[in-house]
């Protein structure tokens, strides 16, 4: 077992060097460092025993070995490294220049691992596909709540808290969804423009909550999630292995890459490749790489008792030589583990890598965030040219990407934490990023945004459509980040949640939605739409219509009205989709001896009113 275990005599230990020539645990007592080489070595794996470790013990490693950019080797014993294995550290990660200077020495800058008795096995709960996924960012969701204590606003241990929990089922999410809680580091810029990275899309290693959200480490993860658990959660982990906050050739040497960069990270003739758009790329095609991985995610499945993952940049994981590949080493490692192949898993399916984009291209079981869902659902409502044509697709499963799962493999968002929040997506005309320090440079430029937009119709599209919703913390009632479409350095009042200004009305309304979306359930049913009719009805499983109640003509560039009446069990249900300039009856024909009554609309007025959603249930006449 790799890293630092506790024997009857102190602790054994193993460290993977490939390329290393010696390496050295130092284990610390206040400031004084003992160091003690590991003269055992197996393979790739040097070992050894120290006497007298117990838990609480603080270590690093250092390791010794050529100095050969050029062939991806940067051993520099100066460096303090993490144990990448540890699942504790004593403080979190400061950026400092001296951390990327050669020759200098980090101990007082590193945090140490810390030597922990192993922990048992957390309570699992059974796998449950989500249906209503919450995206939260840890700190910033109660940082300014005012009901959690002080204590512990902005830590994992405030999601146990009641009204946390009590917000959570209102609305009628089932999966709470983290942004990354593994320890991670600033990017080096920021220091010097006074900001700190909010998002924690950084990480360092894999295996350790990072002390500023888990001050109570991996016992206030256990037991928050337990709590989560009782009151019928799900839980994901946003995780990141595409790359490491170790960054380019000039970042800090703080881990992997004094450990043996030439393994962990992926190279071109010494150069490192930067799939991720961050310095770096790990090298998930190499067997230890892949076998650390999967035990950093079966470590947070079975100590922590996470549920599942949603992997950022995931191509990156199914990239190999000559292209991507459903079928890569970590999927297949993933999909053989018989506890990682029970859990939730979500891809973000691209990255800007050669071959990047892949939606609907990942495993079979895996559910991918679906950006065409999103693009399309606003460029509807924004007025776009043939906009309707693909709305109807994506509000019936976006089975042109997902025809080899089902609809619920499509993660339906229209915001998420990286792009405009969904209040700023109808407020700002462009983005406004020059907080960020960066000349408005960074974040994606033609977002498609436009000014007076209807947040209702959007999110009831959102509740109406085939597929797995998602909805990031806040915009259920109105936040803002001022313009900001990349606020990844806005750990402040841009990204912290502003309860005490949320609109209750927008917070009741979604509630209403996702109660609407269970009394529905029939007509959502995990299967693609077809056109026809089967056992379960005597006429299609879905009509399309247009404003005058007369088949939908897809050729119609200028449409911005929608209609589509679904089946089932031989009772059907229409929504309509208005965004035209005016209101309009519904004038799909009903069955004889029926009518449509007017069961939901997202805006106050006729039928179907100007920007709106609309949703009618067939009845009986009396």
């Amino acid at each position: 077992m790799l890293g630092v275990t506790l024997s009857a005599k102190g602790a054994d230990v193993a460290v993977y060097s490939k390329h290393g020539t010696k390496v050295f645990i130092c284990i610390f007592g206040g400031t004084q460092e003992t160091r003690h080489e590991l003269k055992g070595r197996d393979g790739d794996i040097h070992f050894g025993s120290i006497k007298g470790l117990k838990a609480g013990t603080r270590y690093g490693f250092r390791v010794e070995g050529p100095w050969a950019p050029e062939l991806g080797l940067r051993f520099d014993p100066s460096k303090l490294l993490v144990d990448p294995y540890a699942w504790s550290l004593d403080q979190a990660f400061t950026f400092h220049d001296d951390l990327s200077k050669r020759g200098v020495d980090t101990a007082a800058l590193v945090p140490k691992s810390v030597v922990q008795n192993a922990l048992p096995d957390a309570k699992r709960v059974p796998y449950r596909k989500p249906e209503f996924i919450y995206e939260l960012p840890v700190k910033a969701f109660t940082k300014l709540h005012p009901d959690i204590s002080i204590g512990k606003c902005g830590t994992i241990a405030a999601l146990a808290e009641k009204p946390v929990i009590d917000h959570l089922k209102k609305i009628g999410v089932d999966a709470i969804e983290l942004l990354p809680i593994t320890a991670w580091i600033d990017e080096r810029h920021l220091n010097a423009l006074g900001l700190r990275n909010a998002w924690g899309y950084n990480p360092v290693q894999f295996f350790a909550p990072d002390p500023r959200l888990a001050p109570g480490g991996f016992e206030e993860i256990r037991e928050t999630i337990a709590k989560l658990h009782d009151n019928n959660f799900r839980v994901i982990l946003d995780f990141v292995l595409n790359h490491s906050g170790e960054s380019d050739q000039f970042g800090p040497t703080i881990c992997l890459r004094g450990l043996d960069s030439a393994t962990y990270y992926a190279h071109s003739r010494g150069e490192l490749i930067n799939d991720a758009g961050c310095g770096n790329t790990l090298n998930l095609n190499q067997l230890h790489v892949i076998e650390m991985v999967v035990a950093a995610l079966r470590h947070w499945v079975l100590k922590a008792g996470v549920d599942g993952f949603r992997f950022d940049l995931a191509t990156v994981m199914g990239r190999m030589a000559d292209g991507f590949h459903s079928d890569a080493p970590l999927f297949k490692a993933i999909e053989n583990d018989d506890v990682l192949s029970t859990c939730i898993l979500i891809a973000e399916p691209w990255d800007i890598g050669l071959g990047g984009y892949q939606l609907g291209n990942f495993p079979k079981f895996w559910p991918e965030w679906n950006d065409k869902y999103r693009d399309d659902v606003r460029r509807f409502w924004r007025g776009d040219a043939y906009a309707a044509n693909n709305l109807a697709t994506r509000v019936s499963g976006s089975s042109d990407q997902f025809w080899r799962k089902q609809p619920s493999a499509s993660i339906n968002f229209i915001a998420a934490h990286d792009g405009f929040t969904l209040k700023d997506m109808v407020t700002y005309a462009a983005k406004d990023n020059l907080n960020n320090g960066e000349d408005n440079r960074d974040g994606k430029n033609g977002e498609v945004t436009w000014i007076n937009g209807d947040v209702k119709a959007l999110l009831a599209t959102l509740f109406l459509s085939r597929g797995t919703i998602m909805l990031t913390a806040g915009d259920e009632f109105g936040r803002t980040q001022n313009g900001n479409n990349n606020a990844y350095a806005q750990d402040n009042q841009v990204t912290w949640l502003d309860w005490a200004n949320a609109d209750q009305d927008l917070i009741d309304y979604v509630s209403k939605l996702m109660a609407l979306r269970k009394s529905l359930a029939t007509y959502f049913i995990d299967e693609f739409l077809t056109g026809t009719p089967n056992e379960k009805n005597s006429f299609p499983d879905v009509q399309w219509f247009d404003e005058k109640g007369e088949a939908f003509k897809w050729n119609n560039s200028a449409s911005d009205f929608l209609g589509l009446a679904l089946a089932q069990n031989n009772a059907r249900i229409a929504l309509i989709f208005n965004a035209s300039n005016s209101s309009q009856p519904l004038r799909f024909a009903a069955r004889a001896k029926y009518a449509w009554q007017k069961i939901f609309c997202s805006k106050q007025g006729g039928d179907c009113p100007t920007d709106a959603v609309s949703v009618f249930n067939e009845i009986k006449k009396p």
